[in-house]
């Protein structure tokens, strides 16, 4: 039985995921970059 195709998959999977979460730590970050320039722009 070929393993390459399992490896492949692992391999994909796990780039996904970490373009996910690299996806969704930029967009928390620039959600919080706004909400601090609107109370600095607040003052």
């Amino acid at each position: 039985m070929n393993h390459w195709a399992f490896v492949t998959a692992a391999y994909a999977v796990t780039f996904a995921g970490t373009a996910g979460l690299a996806g969704w730590a930029w967009l928390s970050m620039r959600r919080a970059e706004a909400a601090a320039d609107s109370l600095r722009r607040e003052r």
